[in-house]
Formats: C-alpha cells, structure tokens, sequence
C-alpha cells in the first residue's frame, strides 16, 4: 500500500508538471564543475582529456523517486595545433517511478581564439544524439484491470535529437547560452501508442539556457566563485540556480546554491487557469576536492523548501572526475569555469 501511495503521488506531480508543461531536463547540481550537460560549446573547454561520473538520487526515501547517471568524457582533437576542435561523448541514464530516459550524445565544438596571450575563446558547439524513452506500465497500479490507457507491460522508443551552443570564456569571467532538446520537443510525433486511442507524451521539452559566472581573487589562495544558470521552456516558470563557491589553494572547493522559479513573462497555465505553481525549490551545499591534480570528487545535497520536502529527505549528488592524457602540457590559465 505504501509503494503504491507513492507511485500515485509521482503519477500526480507527474500530471500537474505535463499540464503545466514545466520544466523537465534533468537537473544536476554540479553542472558547475563540467556545463557539458547544459551546453554543447562548453566541451573542449579543460584542453585536456577529462571525464566525469555522476550519480544523483533525488527526493531520498519516496519510492519511484528520480534515479540519475550521467558519464561523459570531453577534449581536444587538436592540443598542440591550435585548439580549435573540441569533442565529447555524454551518456545520461534517468529513471522517474515507471518512466525511463536513456541517453547519448555526441559533442562537437570549434572554438576560436580572440588574443595573442590565447587566454579568450569564444566556442560554438552542437551536439547530435537519441534518447530511449520507456514506461513500465506493470509498475502501475490501474483501478480498472486491463484498462488501455495503461500498457501491458514495458515500451520504449527512439527520439533523436540535437543541441546548439555559444560558449565565451576569459581568466576572470564566463558567459554561454545554448538550445536543448530540439528534436525531443517537438508533439508531431507521439513517443508511445499501445492502442488505436491512447497516446502519451513525456519527453523532455526544449529548453533555453543562459549560464554565466566570475571569478575573484579574495587573497593569495582564496578566490570566490559566483555563477548562474537560467532555464526557459516558455511554458512552466523560468528556473534560476544561483550559486557561489569558494576556491581554497585551488583544491579544496566549498560553497552553496539557491534554485527557484521566477516570472519572466506570463505563461499558458496562469493565462488559462489564472492560477501560479509554487516557485520555491531547494537550496544546496556543494563541495569539491581534488585528491590529486587529476582526481577529483566533488558531492552536493538539495534540501528541498516545497511541500514536498515533508514526504522526502533531500537529493545527493556524487560526482568523480579524472584527468588523463599527456601531462606534459602546462595549461595558461588553470580551470575554474
């Protein structure tokens, strides 16, 4: 009875997220270390081989909570040529009660050097990949037994898709803004139909992302680093992170964000229903440490400030990332963006 009480309550906030068309891409908290995952030009940007694992589990102690993985690996094609070609490979895999995502991306960005000292880029990427979505609908409950708005048993489909960015970086501040999800989006085509009446959408939306962040020197080994990311998919609030994280011998990484809904312009649901969702989200603490110069961990943890926050105990977030190639290469500038 518990198990299904949950699934009902995610089928619920489920519901009121695809009539609200709010915001659905996956959140990670720790974008700040690697923007990859919000923006194809970012890839390339460490001019050196790195990759990431990252593991999030959100809303800890709802049953069907979200469950996330994400592994991507990103560098340059050309490191002693000029630096103008960045690749990358990301893997996404997403799971939500009975729905699934699985995805990969493939990442291309040509990045264009705007001073002599080759401490300003200015980078466009796209990214091109497919998403796997399924619902497991013997994970459903129904009232009514073979009830064909349920399915049977588990579907899944193919979706491709594509992604643009602008990525534009200096030794003291950063600014991108990128499309996602541009095939993922679009309704003229259906992701499931399990019977001649029934069709279901839950894709992600396309969304527009604004991301930007500076960078202080507060004494010698201590700098401050402020930064935020704005999401838009037209139709839900527009989100906000804001975060601001402290450097420490630039090993040591310690800080907090703050994630909310703001109102840009008025949308759909408040036009039609006149009513507004609740805007309040989480606030977060986020920590990284570099064992060594090429290992990292970093961890954050999500207290939610919604009503939902009486029914879990918060989202964490690990992420590992390693450094590999030559090292015989020293970097310009070290990487803080």
């Amino acid at each position: 009875m518990k198990r299904n009480a949950h699934i009902y309550l995610l089928a619920g906030m489920i519901g009121i997220s695809m009539a609200a068309r709010a915001q659905q891409n996956i959140q990670f908290t720790q974008y700040i270390f690697n923007s990859m995952s919000v923006n194809p030009a970012y890839t390339g940007y460490k001019e050196e081989w790195f990759g990431q694992l990252g593991m999030r589990s959100q809303w800890v102690g709802l049953d069907g909570a979200p469950q996330t993985a994400l592994l991507s690996v990103d560098g340059l094609l050309d490191p002693l040529q000029g630096k103008r070609h960045g690749l990358g490979v990301q893997f996404t895999a997403d799971e939500l009660g009975p729905q699934s995502a699985t995805s990969v991306y493939a990442n291309y960005a040509f990045r264009l050097r705007l001073n002599e000292e080759d401490t300003q880029r200015l980078s466009f990427g796209v990214g091109v990949g497919a998403t796997q979505y399924g619902l497991d609908g013997s994970v459903l409950d129904a009232i009514n037994p073979g009830d064909p708005i349920v399915p049977a048993s588990r579907i899944n489909n193919f979706v491709p898709d594509v992604r643009f960015g602008m990525y534009y970086y200096n030794p003291r501040w950063y600014a991108g803004v990128s499309v996602m999800d541009l095939l993922s989006g679009d309704q003229s085509n259906n992701i499931f139909r399990w019977d001649n009446t029934t069709t279901d959408n839950i894709r992600r939306r396309r969304h527009l992302y604004f991301m930007g962040g500076m960078l202080f020197n507060l004494s010698p080994g201590t700098r401050l680093r402020p930064s935020l990311l704005v999401k838009e998919d037209f139709k839900g609030p527009t989100s906000v992170d804001v975060n601001a994280m402290f450097v420490f011998g630039d090993r040591f990484w310690i800080g907090g964000g703050w994630r909310t809904g703001v109102t840009v312009f008025r949308k759909d649901y408040e036009r039609f229903t006149g009513n507004s969702l609740n805007r309040r989200n989480s606030v977060s603490a986020i920590t990284q440490l570099y064992i060594v110069p090429s290992l990292r961990i970093g961890y954050s943890y999500d207290h939610i400030l919604s009503q939902l926050s009486s029914v879990q105990n918060g989202s964490h977030e690990v992420t590992l990332g390693i450094t590999f190639g030559r090292k015989d290469r020293r970097l310009l500038s070290p990487r803080f963006f």
